[in-house]
């Protein structure tokens, strides 16, 4: 149908009122009303004008709608984000350690090239493995000498531990470290020697060595050379004399004897389980005496006691109630170099551990199945025990009473071998040094004074070391006639001709107590903190795994304890 002009007028503006009060529901329905409305309502035979092309494309463009806006990322909330930067640097710091670590170990396992033995050099020769030589090799500059280590041992000791060892909180090899470790990682060639040191002759300046291992060559002992001497042979255990020490009693000094105490001690509650054994048999098997109340003797109650605590009353309920732990020191009160409030909480603690100290009290003769004791009232007292273990003091070895009898005259302590200020053994030309609990000096026989005079000693051989390369040297401007030079290296000579005295700096003393508790004196601006406790015992534990030798003892030591703390002690014995 065709509609007039004016009807299709109408028509328009009733659809323009209809669309106006009807509201799109979206956009682009709004967009195809109005191109409705735009569109002439005309007859097939209108005709409009085409539109040009700039035309179509304005139109084509106002028409289109622009593009919806992105959409928008949900916002992490303050702990999400900390969750995730914590993750990140968890991540990096497991990755950067990790590294580190075999970074570390695998430069410890394999060391580089050396320099080769040096004949123009002069040569040290080191008796011993200890604290003392130990130190000495470690911070010794080996460029400047040709250095041999002697020792009937190949390893060193870590022996505040040894109590740990006694009672399998720790294994054995966890606190040894061979000492081709430390060698093989100086920059000239060590000559490591496993011998018994025979005998010394200061005049030929010689050692005699002889190799008394189970397998031995077809030489077996030889004799070598020195410039310099480092004697730090150490001490064997004091026994003053009494009767059936050595024969019946556990020692506490070398790693052979923590581990026979370990052996003994489980001798004994095996033997009280036997089926038929009688109370007072019982009572006799699981009673240990430990004498000696000093750091060692202590340390080892206080591990007898956590072995019995923590283990034995689990896996031997029968025998446990049987135990008895008795501490005998000669002297008033133990452990004398401990502050006297540290002292009280010791005593105190054992008190609670039901570990009996007798004080004022002498042992008089160990018997295989006894112990006599001379109580304070002077009374003799026959206990009977299952093991003694000894931890008195020390005595020179024999190569040391030999040495110090070549020099009767100067050496007149009998004690150890004297020396001077600067560790000379007094009676020799100055090329013997003595160091460590060989000595008779005016300090505690511990390793933390044989570690300082080792420490020391190496800075004074770096001294000497300077001296002798400039009296070289001014001999040979002497001999050039060359006068400026002389003086100008004499006035240098004199910097280096007198060596600077030793000087103990005490850091402090630490002695675990058992229960998790342990004691300390630490010296702080010359001031001393006494401290106990169990964050002492962390303090403790700290200190020991920082002053191990190496990264490997630190990591074996370090999971000893854990694995001791998560399923035990072992309980099977060789």
């Amino acid at each position: 149908m065709i509609y007039p002009r004016d009807g299709a007028s109408a028509v328009r503006r009733s659809i323009t009122r209809s669309l106006a009060q009807s509201r799109p529901r979206t956009l682009g329905q709004a967009c195809t009303a109005g191109k409705l409305l735009a569109r002439p309502l005309s007859t097939p035979s209108e005709h409009t004008p085409t539109p040009t092309p700039t035309t179509q494309s304005t139109s084509t463009s106002s028409s289109t709608p622009p593009p919806p806006p992105p959409p928008q990322s949900p916002q992490l909330s303050r702990w999400r984000r900390f969750l995730q930067s914590l993750g990140r640097v968890t991540l990096v710091t497991i990755l950067a350690s990790g590294g580190a670590f075999y970074y570390v170990t695998q430069r410890e396992r394999h060391p580089g090239t050396q320099l080769p033995f040096d004949p123009s050099k002069k040569t040290v020769v080191v008796l011993g493995s200890g604290w003392g030589s130990t130190s000495f090799i470690k911070n010794l500059d080996m460029s400047e000498y040709n250095v041999i280590v002697v020792s009937p041992r190949n390893f060193f000791l870590f022996t505040p531990l040894l109590p740990s060892v006694a009672v399998g909180t720790i294994d054995s090899k966890s606190i040894l470290t061979p000492i081709r470790y430390v060698t093989r990682h100086k920059p000239r060639q060590v000559v490591v020697i496993e011998a018994d040191a025979k005998s010394v002759d200061p005049v030929a300046k010689t050692v005699t060595l002889a190799d008394e291992t189970e397998v031995q060559g077809a030489v077996s002992t030889t004799t070598i050379n020195y410039d310099y001497l480092v004697y730090a042979v150490g001490a064997e255990t004091q026994t003053f004399g009494i009767p059936g020490v050595k024969e019946h009693a556990c020692f506490m000094k070398e790693i052979q004897d923590a581990e026979t105490m370990r052996r003994r001690f489980m001798d004994c509650v095996e033997s009280a389980g036997f089926p038929g054994q009688s109370p007072e048999e019982i009572d006799r098997l699981l009673h240990m005496v430990v004498v000696g109340g000093g750091p060692t003797g202590v340390e080892v109650s206080g591990e007898i006691h956590d072995f019995l605590e923590d283990d034995l009353k689990s896996w031997y309920p029968e025998l446990a109630e049987h135990i008895k732990i008795t501490l005998v020191e000669a002297l008033p009160s133990v452990l004398p170099m401990f502050s006297k409030s540290l002292i009280e909480y010791t005593e105190s603690t054992f008190k609670e551990s039901k570990i009996d100290v007798l004080t004022k009290t002498m042992v008089k003769e160990v018997k295989p199945k006894s112990v006599v004791l001379q109580m304070p009232d002077k009374s003799i007292k026959e206990v009977p025990v299952g093991m003694v273990v000894w931890a008195g003091g020390n005595k020179p070895r024999d190569i040391s009473v030999d040495l110090m009898k070549k020099m009767s005259e100067a050496q007149t302590n009998r004690r150890g071998i004297s020396v001077d200020e600067c560790l000379r053994m007094q009676g020799t030309d100055g090329s013997i040094f003595a160091l460590g609990d060989c000595t008779a000096s005016s300090y505690a026989p511990t390793a933390q004074v044989a570690a300082q005079q080792g420490a020391y000693l190496a800075r004074a051989f770096g001294q000497m070391a300077h001296r002798d390369r400039i009296t070289a040297e001014l001999a040979a401007a002497q001999t050039a006639g060359d006068n400026e030079q002389a003086q100008t290296l004499q006035k240098q000579l004199s910097r280096y001709d007198r060596l600077r005295p030793f000087h103990y700096s005490h850091q402090g003393s630490l002695a675990y107590i058992g229960s998790d508790r342990a004691i300390a004196d630490i010296m702080f601006f010359n001031f001393t903190i006494a401290s106990s406790g169990v964050a002492t015992y962390l303090f403790w534990r700290s200190a020991y795994i920082s002053t191990l030798f190496s990264l490997r003892n630190r990591v074996l030591v370090a999971n000893d304890w854990l694995k001791t703390r998560i399923f035990g002690r072992d309980l099977a014995r060789d």
